[in-house]
């Protein structure tokens, strides 16, 4: 059996924000899973999802200025500028962090780490809400 469903966040700001809870409370049907696979897909291409450290806010306030240096704004070789700066680099960034994550289920729980949990990367300074869809197999 599967299941499907489409979550809709509310706007945050820019950086990395521990999102596992919204995301599992938006599955009613978890539970019914003793064996599965857990698939998360945002459906943007200035944010991202990936999994790290849930349990030190700094690791995300980390992830966040270790990517901007990575991909900073106004780099001069960009060519896609007309939607401000922060958009190019928004698109690098979601690109590179990734737009899905997998996790196993069993008995009806993410089989994830003690200290794992599923990042929403926001990319943009300014983005709305952003929808992903979650597809339990």
């Amino acid at each position: 059996m599967s299941y499907q469903y489409q979550v809709k966040l509310r706007a945050r700001k820019r950086g990395f924000h521990l999102i596992t809870d919204e995301l599992i409370k938006a599955c009613p049907d978890l539970p019914a899973v003793n064996c599965g696979l857990f698939n998360a897909f945002i459906q943007h291409s200035s944010a991202s999802l990936t999994i790290n450290e849930n349990a030190d806010p700094t690791v995300r306030e980390d992830f966040e200025a270790h990517t901007n240096v990575m991909v900073p704004e106004n780099a001069p070789y960009y060519k896609h500028t007309y939607e401000g700066p922060d958009d190019m680099p928004a698109h690098i960034k979601a690109s590179l962090y990734g737009s899905s994550v997998s996790v196993p289920i069993n008995q009806g729980r993410l089989l994830l780490g003690t200290w794992q949990g599923i990042y929403l990367g926001e990319h943009r300074d300014h983005a709305g809400g952003r929808s992903i869809i979650i597809t339990l197999l």
